[in-house]
């Protein structure tokens, strides 16, 4: 019996409201079968600012549209993944502060972000605020990225003993961002030169904020306990546990969960077309076909010519009345 392949990644991805009004997180995953790399881009909507659902689009639009379109050049040369990424989220804040100079109500719209790139078992990313990327790792779970928000400076006035642990973990500046993408300067960014080597077995999760609501000891018992089944279901009991917490003030909750299938060598590596390279002599190949209507004909964009790029017929055979009348045109 023919079996298909296992893809190199495992992903799956989750998305909740919480207990807020408007959905302001915003992710995207993109790890094609037959691919090597993969990419996966969050951004958390700054809660209770302007716009914040509008920001994270934006963010995680113009940060995914950007690491795709150089996605054919990481294999060539890894070392520059991190200024790909860097790039990125200077567009993306470029494109923020652009939208509130013609939106003077997003003004102070922003969000955090947490972009990935994957290149077989090397893991590169570039995060700012406190949308943390996870991996647990034999049994025990670890944040990779740097919180750019109060609570480190919090957590560890509780460990000096100035605040008591209820205090600190209650504490109303605990959220407040010390940097985040709001289209001026950015303070602070979690951009390794290096990558992460994954193993098999560890699981990543990259999320907003709003799964630590479950606390970490339980997200990481989720991810132990169910280490050995699908990423989709791993994604599904990360969201019915926190439906079952029913926190009144539950933040909006994205995430993304990758599992390595294997670790194979690479039989053929992505690599990007020359610039002015062309090729010839492939009839299959999709062309553009400039065509004169006959005189008298009407040339509004209604008309339209349905051509097969596969077929043999030359474009001088075309009969375009018959395939106008074909697609619905007089």
């Amino acid at each position: 019996m023919w079996r298909s392949p296992e893809p190199r990644y495992d992903v799956a991805s989750g998305l909740s409201q919480g207990a807020r009004d408007y959905q302001e997180d915003s992710i995207v995953t993109d790890f094609p079968f037959g691919m090597d790399s993969g990419i996966a881009v969050l951004a958390d909507g700054m809660g209770g600012h302007e716009a914040g659902d509008v920001a994270s689009k934006i963010v995680v639009t113009e940060v995914y549209s950007q690491l795709k379109f150089t996605s054919a050049n990481f294999a060539e040369d890894e070392t520059h993944i991190p200024q790909y990424l860097a790039q990125a989220t200077s567009g993306a804040n470029a494109t923020i502060r652009d939208y509130v100079e013609t939106n003077p109500d997003a003004y102070s719209m922003g969000a955090t972000l947490c972009s990935v790139i994957l290149m077989e078992n090397r893991m590169f990313w570039m995060s700012v605020g406190d949308s943390p990327l996870y991996i647990l790792r034999d049994g025990k779970l670890l944040q990779l990225n740097e919180d750019h928000s109060m609570a480190p400076q919090i957590d560890f006035m509780v460990q000096q003993g100035v605040l008591s642990e209820e205090a600190g973990r209650d504490h109303p500046d605990r959220h407040c961002l010390t940097s985040v993408i709001i289209g001026g300067r950015i303070p602070k960014v979690d951009c390794p030169l290096k990558p992460y080597e994954l193993r098999m077995g560890d699981i990543v999760v990259l999320s907003s904020d709003g799964l630590q609501y479950l606390g970490e000891d339980k997200i990481q018992k989720i991810l132990h306990r169910y280490r050995r089944r699908k990423s989709a279901e791993i994604a599904g009991h990360l969201l019915e546990a926190v439906n079952e917490l029913n926190h009144p003030e539950q933040d909006n909750l994205s995430f993304s969960v990758i599992k390595l299938n294997h670790m194979k060598p690479v039989e053929r590596k992505i690599k990007p077309k020359p610039i002015g390279e062309a090729s010839e002599g492939n009839a299959s190949l999709s062309r553009v076909v400039p065509m004169t209507p006959p005189t008298g004909e009407d040339t509004t964009p209604e008309d339209v010519v349905v051509v097969d790029d596969t077929a043999e017929t030359r474009p001088e055979e075309l009969d375009v009345p018959v395939l106008k009348k074909a697609v619905g045109a007089d």
